[in-house]
């Protein structure tokens, strides 16, 4: 198997802008799926696209956001492998059959930060050497790549489409996705498609023929800001053991 390490930077919180139309109702993704808006990975402050991922990560170490939610102080080492792609070369890989990983995350998700020590501690481990990074956000927190939806007087909405791209890859993951859903109270009403959060770990082999998903988010771990636990890290890097094999 090709040590391809994709990342797609794709967060896993719905509602990104904060901007809410009146009696709107946003996603919630459940702990153990990650992020899914921006809004709630960040509240109103902006995302930073920089053209490294160590300083994108790095840059916010211990830096508040307009909640005053301090971001995890993190180090990304020197060699990291990732490089910047986009979702059509993702699309391409598989067709041309080769088998590689896939991240999607933000700099700005809280979950993908927690994991992203020591999923590039284990990369590296397993002889990982490069990892396509593709962002989701741009630096105002709007969507780039996936379609965003809203609960408007209890009717589904989309309010900002996805790139087609985006769509050929639900379709292409379709069997490791959850059905995506809106919260309206104690009611979840399905939007009608996949949603891919972050952090999303994907490990395609054969062209897409066996894919595997992991977000490396260990039990327990309801704040995602909070210290891990020694037995937290040791779920994380079981995760990837197996993930990276």
């Amino acid at each position: 198997m090709r040590k391809t390490f994709l990342v797609l930077t794709l967060l896993f919180l719905v509602g990104c802008s904060s901007q809410v139309p009146t009696e709107s109702a946003q996603a919630s993704a459940s702990p153990q799926q990650g992020c899914d808006a921006f809004v709630e990975c960040d509240e109103n402050s902006t995302s930073v696209i920089a053209s490294d991922f160590k300083e994108a990560y790095e840059s916010l170490n211990g830096k508040e956001n307009s909640s005053g939610k301090v971001h995890r102080t993190i180090t990304i080492a020197e060699d990291h492998p990732f490089v910047n792609t986009t979702e059509q070369e993702v699309i391409d890989r598989m067709d041309a059959g080769e088998s590689f990983y896939l991240y999607i995350g933000d700099a700005k998700c809280p979950w993908c930060r927690a994991v992203i020590e020591t999923a590039i501690a284990k990369a590296r481990e397993y002889g990982v050497s490069e990892i396509l990074y593709l962002p989701i956000w741009d630096e105002e927190g709007n969507e780039i790549l996936r379609d965003k939806f809203e609960l408007i007087n209890g009717k589904v909405e989309q309010t900002v489409p996805g790139t087609e791209g985006y769509q050929e890859l639900l379709n292409r993951f379709d069997s490791v996705l959850d059905d995506y859903t809106l919260s309206d109270g104690d009611t979840e009403i399905k939007v009608g498609e996949k949603r891919i959060y972050a952090p999303n770990y994907f490990r395609i082999e054969n062209g897409g023929k066996t894919v595997t998903l992991v977000t490396g988010i260990p039990s327990g771990l309801n704040d995602p800001r909070s210290e891990l636990t020694d037995a937290q890290l040791q779920e994380i890097a079981d995760t990837f053991d197996g993930f990276f094999r």
